[in-house]
């Protein structure tokens, strides 16, 4: 059979360049821009702007899964005796995201259903706080409308992406141009190659057994690990998040590839509104987390902000947050929403 146009390998591969270069193209501008975390979001707006004016681009696949391990390896390795010792005190937070959950589904899900238009399947898993990749991933299996989904989650998390560095600078004084690590030169070679050997082989082994969020929970298990042991010491160097944050951003700028005025007024302001309503509620929690003393600030922004598994981990590394309290709690709200989907799926069903 001959390959479509569009799957033509050769053709892929050009608009992967395309998408590498467009998004290049938005960390020099962001860099000579001053403009904060050029890494991040100068790809996901370079990306975002060229798809709008209909340029033809694509995700880096494969390639952008292993650069999402690093943040994995990162989490892994903020992971130490001290910090296990202090997981009992995280336990009143993540009593909350339960809760949270149930109040994003009560409120999200009726908005995308009734006052969108939007069936179901599509409405329950755009309606739910979780990284994009793994929320798409478990919709399409559903029979969520692909298309509709990963607009929506982009939009979300482009959003609030976007506004968390105007926070975390403007309430927590968070130096968003400094390293986010040290740089290759100051860490030993066998811990670097000893963090990306776990980031990959943490990586297929998660996937192998169906562990959702595999690119980040299966290295950060492993090298979590190999730091207990006392084998890795550092986390990753400045030149691997950096890497990192590229991919990332450009997977989300590039998801709006194709995107017709149609979408843009009906699918992405769904995903504009749902951003909205997920960050208000999201407030409520973190202040109230605040202001008990439950968990210092910064950590409950990060943790209960529905941007995305793999950007809020990038952002408490950049913060300097407790990246173990982060990823703790993101986790847990994934396997609240994946666990609970079955049971929804089939209420839905009927009714």
């Amino acid at each position: 059979m001959i390959p479509s146009a569009e799957n033509d390998p050769r053709s892929r591969l050009l608009r992967r360049l395309l998408t590498v270069a467009i998004a290049g193209f938005g960390v020099i501008l962001f860099s000579l821009l001053r403009l904060p975390l050029p890494f991040l979001l100068g790809p996901m707006f370079a990306c975002l702007g060229f798809a709008l004016i209909g340029a033809r681009m694509e995700g880096m696949g494969l390639l952008g899964v292993i650069f999402r391990t690093i943040l994995g390896v990162a989490a892994g390795a903020s992971i130490t005796p001290a910090v296990i010792s202090r997981v009992p005190d995280m336990l009143g937070s993540l009593a909350l995201v339960p809760v949270f959950v149930t109040v994003i589904a009560l409120c999200s899900y009726p908005m995308l259903r009734r006052f969108f238009g939007f069936d179901h399947i599509t409405s329950y898993f755009s309606a739910m706080p979780g990284g994009l990749q793994d929320i798409v991933i478990y919709g399409e299996e559903a029979g969520a409308n692909m298309r509709v989904l990963s607009l929506i989650h982009a939009t979300r998390i482009l959003m609030l992406v976007s506004l968390a560095p105007i926070i975390l600078t403007a309430i927590w004084k968070v130096d968003l141009d400094a390293r986010p690590g040290l740089p290759a030169t100051e860490i030993p070679p066998h811990e670097i190659a000893l963090m990306m050997a776990s980031g990959i082989a943490g990586w297929r082994l998660a996937a192998r057994v169906g562990m959702f969020g595999a690119s980040i929970i299966g290295p950060m298990i492993l090298t979590a690990a190999l730091s207990l042991s006392g084998l890795i010491t550092h986390r990753p160097p400045a030149e691997m998040i950096w890497a990192s944050q590229f991919f990332i951003g450009l997977g989300v700028g590039a998801k709006y590839t194709g995107v017709a005025f149609g979408e843009l007024r009906r699918t992405v302001l769904a995903g504009m509104t749902n951003g909205l309503l997920l960050a208000a509620i999201s407030v409520v929690f973190i202040e109230f987390i605040a202001r008990t003393g439950i968990a210092p600030g910064l950590d409950a922004f990060l943790a209960f902000l529905p941007g995305g598994q793999g950007e809020m981990v990038v952002l408490s590394i950049i913060a300097g947050a407790d990246l173990t309290f982060v990823v703790l709690h993101h986790i847990f709200r994934m396997v609240l929403v994946i666990t609970f989907a079955p049971i929804v799926m089939k209420l839905f069903e009927k009714g």
